[in-house]
């Protein structure tokens, strides 16, 4: 895992470019940056994970708009949502980077947040990732180890109290499968997934998977 690092507002990585296409200059590729999405404001190309609820998750996440820069904002959704068929070879692009906000928390709500990185699947064709947390009791660093139907999480940011800030994330998907997992992933990643607390309202912003130079 990377040290992460804070984010001052919400800042654009880089310009924009087609999703899974590499940008020669910063040598990165956009996952996603919430610049398509339906009419009733659902995020394009993802889809409800959990059985809950279909309408309930098409009204939980919603993109949204901040001068000029798209991100998704999530609102009492205590379920995920999942982005598959992406063309990311996570060995070529290890880093994977995200921004998150907390605007509506409290230390009732655990996890608040979290994002998945799904490397790889396993003999049933279940994706197999870890996920990082937004904890509001753990602290940073925590890793949990996952079980034979659950992931290993690792909590990337802790706390209730930074309401109103953006936090920018990278981490080392690519090292910390490995070192969880113990074999290589797959040379294409199965997608990417996220999930916010029930009670809670949180914003992501874009997500790039970088080199790591």
């Amino acid at each position: 895992m990377i040290r992460r690092c804070l984010a001052v507002g919400l800042v654009v990585c880089g310009s924009f470019v087609m999703q899974g296409a590499v940008s020669a200059q910063s040598q990165s590729l956009i996952l996603e940056d919430f610049q398509a999405k339906e009419a009733d404001g659902f995020p394009s190309n993802w889809d409800n994970e959990s059985q809950r609820s279909e309408s309930k998750g098409r009204d939980a996440y919603k993109v949204q708009t901040e001068n000029g820069v798209n991100f998704l904002a999530a609102k009492d959704a205590g379920q995920r949502i999942k982005k598959k068929k992406i063309d990311w070879d996570p060995k070529a692009f290890p880093v994977l980077t995200w921004r998150w906000r907390l605007q509506k928390a409290t230390t009732e709500n655990e996890p608040i947040a979290a994002i998945y990185a799904s490397l790889d699947t396993d003999l049933m064709f279940i994706p197999v990732f870890t996920k990082y947390v937004w904890s509001a009791t753990k602290p940073e660093g925590t890793l949990t180890e996952g079980g034979m139907f659950s992931g290993s999480e690792i909590v990337v940011q802790s706390g209730t109290k930074d309401v109103g800030q953006w936090f920018e994330e990278r981490v080392n998907v690519y090292e910390d499968f490995k070192r969880i997992h113990r074999h290589e992933p797959a040379a294409k990643a199965w997608g990417i997934s996220i999930i916010s607390g029930p009670g809670v309202e949180i914003d992501f912003g874009s997500m790039v998977a970088r080199t790591g130079r």
